[in-house]
């Protein structure tokens, strides 16, 4: 009894600090300018670099460590990256999903992780007091070091996994941007959903998810990023202690080059939806790309920046053919893709489509004006504060800094080189990067003759 007593006091005490630290988060946030956050970088004794930035207005921490495990890695088994990470908390050190979760809960720590096609990462927030701390990063080694990999939790999530598969099938979303990754990227990696398919997930075993482990889940493989409240001592001590309980292991190799499209491509997808989606792209850019902030800018004029980008304009509110329209380019380590979109009644397809694809060219071709440009400009260094307005915030942005080898000072000059971007470097990044007449354009839903009565 006095164990669950001890328990809930940490709890609500936990929660109450965290309550008390959002409500001095938000009035700080409303009452001061941000400053871009320092990084500092070292490597530890076992090889895995560490980012950090001290963040001392609140008695908090985040830390993130990601691997180069992303479903790019998953091989002929597409799914075993994300299976793998998603049963690190399901049983480690020989604690069950329940145990492990009521270790991270009773201290009001936080633990969370995620795959994607580049990486794969685990985080952990906590109060920066030493007791709870010190418990919660036990807690993580226990995770990170010692996952049991229980043959009865990995089955609850393939079936959970396997569910979510077959639900996607009912999405007309999901089924666009599948069919757009697997035409775009063809035999690269970047392909398959990194959830994987049904084939794919059903096939996986557990001695392929321990393989995939031992082989990612290293120090040499790893990257540490951490925000919050402590000094750079206690940040290298716990950087030391975190990638000590590793393997030592090696980097993988690198992967392919994405190949450029060849010729443009069309792939129709039927599915008894109210409305076509469709998607308009190709390869674009990778992370630290010279042209991004070109790119970057130049799209926000296009489709990048909501209500007052110019596909917006043309399609919805002069045409009235969509309730949105959009593009953007998602930078990857190898290059992500462009991607411009939308939704359109099926007997309005034909129109709403050559109207995103005039508009592309258009922009290729012609540029922004200078008031757009500048509406952009202001649009986007208006709103960094935002960007960095949470040590959350600020982790993701390390994260990204450190594992795309930007650098350090990328948030302190980000601003200037938004402002540096002039219209005739638009027009040559966007001639050299876009090829209209290589584009894949996916639709799914009904053609005009096969529409649903109702809609």
């Amino acid at each position: 009894m006095s164990i669950n007593l001890n328990r809930l006091t940490i709890m609500s005490y936990c929660k109450n600090i965290l309550l008390g630290l959002l409500a001095i988060t938000l009035t700080s946030i409303s009452l001061t300018v941000l400053a871009a956050p320092k990084i500092e970088h070292w490597q530890t004794k076992s090889g895995t670099d560490v980012y950090y930035v001290h963040a001392p207005e609140l008695p908090m921490i985040d830390i993130e460590m990601v691997f180069d495990a992303g479903s790019s890695r998953d091989g002929d088994k597409p799914g075993l990256a994300m299976l793998t990470t998603g049963l690190f908390a399901q049983g480690a050190d020989g604690l069950d999903a329940d145990a492990i979760s009521r270790g991270f809960e009773s201290l009001g720590a936080i633990y969370g992780a995620d795959t994607g096609y580049d990486s794969s990462s685990v985080k952990l927030r906590s109060l920066t007091d030493e007791a709870l701390l010190s418990k919660a990063l036990d807690n993580l080694k226990k995770v990170i070091a010692k996952p049991d990999f229980p043959e009865d939790a990995l089955e609850r999530r393939r079936s959970r996994t396997l569910i979510g598969l077959r639900s996607k099938q009912q999405n007309p979303g999901s089924l666009a941007r599948d069919a757009f990754m697997d035409a775009v990227y063809k035999t690269h990696p970047y392909a398959k959903p990194s959830e994987g398919t049904e084939d794919s997930v059903k096939a996986i075993s557990r001695d392929e998810i321990v393989a995939f482990y031992k082989k990612h889940f290293v120090a040499s493989n790893a990257m540490i990023a951490m925000v919050g409240a402590i000094d750079r001592k206690q940040a290298e001590a716990i950087a030391e202690d975190l990638s000590s309980v590793l393997s030592k292991g090696e980097k993988p190799s690198q992967l392919a080059d994405v190949d450029k499209l060849k010729k443009s491509k069309k792939v129709f997808i039927e599915h008894p939806s109210m409305q076509t989606h469709i998607l308009v792209g190709q390869p674009g850019l990778r992370r630290g790309d010279p042209d991004y902030f070109p790119l970057y800018v130049g799209n926000h004029v296009l489709g990048g920046g909501g209500m007052v980008s110019r596909l917006f304009e043309e399609v919805r509110e002069k045409r009235g053919l969509s309730y949105s329209a959009y593009s953007y380019f998602s930078p990857m380590r190898y290059e992500g893709p462009f991607i411009a979109g939308l939704q359109t009644k099926s007997e309005q397809v034909d129109e709403a489509l050559s109207v995103l694809m005039e508009n592309i060219q258009m922009f290729i071709d012609k540029g922004p004006t200078e008031e757009e440009l500048t509406q952009s400009k202001k649009n986007i260094t208006g709103s960094y504060p935002l960007r960095i307005d949470s040590n959350d915030k600020i982790l993701s942005y390390v994260v990204m800094v450190a594992y795309y080898g930007l650098p350090l000072d990328y948030l302190e000059t980000f601003n200037d080189k938004v402002e540096a971007v002039t219209i005739a470097q638009i027009k040559d990044a966007f001639a050299r990067r876009l090829s209209p007449d290589k584009l894949v354009t996916v639709m799914v839903g009904t053609t005009a003759e096969d529409k649903p009565k109702d809609s």
